[in-house]
């Protein structure tokens, strides 16, 4: 696989399993230092930084709840201080919680928003003070999902959440591109990740869902880490400000049930 991320330092929120995992291991592999945040899953992060060191490239992880501003604050400091820098950015941590619209409590909408937007949007802005502090360019990239486009019923927030990140991705785009910052998104549709067990494990519903993808499977994390690789990569200098769907057709042949 070829260094194209040589010399480069990666943070990626939510690194301790499923897709965040993947794109970590995947940009070790392709030269990147990586720094991962995890929330609980303490063992899945020093399983993640024991598989990058074996790589020969430095690796560390840091407890932290983005959900809260100051925790995804910290991290990217702590990133810096144990790394030398951050070049690269993956917000990758998210929440979803079922609920019929009318049954939804403030404190699980709080929950929701907090990690999957208003988190983003300010480790995001602690990586571009970073970045333009040192007048350095650098690569954002959102793990989004296709229901910032696809409505998902039972899941307002959750999609509430995604819609902003899809906006904020376009306006970012323009804002930060004078300081040749990019910000993109991937989406994914059903990847075979902890947070989809459920699913995993009702073979009704499961086929009813892979019935809905052109494809005909589930997505692997290692789908989407690949598209990330590329948008961390000097390739992809002239892309910003773009959603990737990673969903095998899901998206446009999709019809709910």
């Amino acid at each position: 696989m070829p260094n194209r991320l040589t010399g480069t330092v990666a943070a990626v929120t939510g690194g301790d399993q499923g897709i965040g995992r993947a794109i970590a291991e995947r940009l070790a592999q392709e030269g990147a230092d990586v720094a991962i945040c995890y929330r609980k899953n303490k063992k899945g992060a020093d399983e993640v930084v024991d598989s990058i060191t074996a790589t020969k490239r430095r690796a560390a992880a840091f407890q932290a709840d983005v959900g809260s501003v100051a925790d995804g604050q910290r991290f990217i400091e702590q990133a810096v201080e144990a790394l030398g820098k951050v070049d690269i950015l993956v917000n990758n941590a998210g929440l979803e919680k079922r609920a019929d619209f009318w049954e939804v409590t403030e404190e699980d909408f709080d929950a929701v928003l907090n990690v999957n937007l208003k988190g983003m949007f300010f480790v995001t802005q602690a990586v571009v003070r970073h970045l333009r502090q040192a007048r350095r360019s650098g690569k954002i990239i959102n793990i989004s999902s296709v229901h910032e486009e696809l409505p998902f019923p039972h899941f307002a927030s959750y999609c509430a959440s995604k819609g902003g990140i899809k906006m904020l991705t376009r306006n970012l785009a323009i804002e930060l591109a004078p300081d040749r910052i990019t910000i993109n998104s991937i989406a994914p549709g059903a990847i075979e990740t902890p947070i989809n067990t459920k699913l995993l494990n009702d073979p009704v519903k499961l086929k009813e869902l892979l019935g809905n993808i052109p494809l005909g499977r589930l997505g692997k994390p290692e789908d989407v880490a690949g598209l990330a690789s590329f948008l961390a990569s000097d390739e992809s200098d002239y892309v910003t400000g773009s959603t990737f769907f990673v969903d095998g057709g899901l998206l446009w042949n999709y019809q709910e049930q």
